[in-house]
């Protein structure tokens, strides 16, 4: 189990780091091709807008609280609680992980604003 949290905690933090946020090409080597997210604002993004080549926020972000629970032999839950260290901002956030032929891939990920660091039961 041990094997299954270190290597999508990797994952998660991969598409936070300042590397693959640096244009939107990096970020879509990360998303599946079915890609969808609720985000923090409340908007929805799908794969298809990550096509064009600008750059995306570029935070500092602390993941706490991480759990990878698995789905099955093709797919990861994962939870946790990001601190975006730029803005002050806090949130829970979820993702789904697919197993696909060139490795894993990000199918969907939510962020849910919260006022802290709340632990859930």
């Amino acid at each position: 189990m041990e094997s299954l949290h270190k290597q999508f905690l990797d994952l998660e933090n991969s598409h936070l780091a300042p590397a693959a946020r640096e244009s939107n090409r990096n970020m879509a080597e990360i998303l599946d091709d079915e890609f969808f997210e609720f985000g923090i604002s409340g908007g929805i993004c799908q794969r298809s807008d990550f096509n064009g080549d600008y750059a995306l926020q570029e935070d500092d972000y602390h993941i706490s609280r991480f759990e990878a629970k698995s789905l099955g032999p093709e797919s990861v839950l994962t939870i946790y609680v990001l601190e975006n260290r730029t803005t002050g901002v806090w949130s829970h956030r979820s993702s789904i992980w697919k197993k696909r032929a060139d490795g894993w891939k990000l199918f969907f990920h939510q962020g849910t604003k919260t006022d802290g660091f709340k632990k859930w039961e």
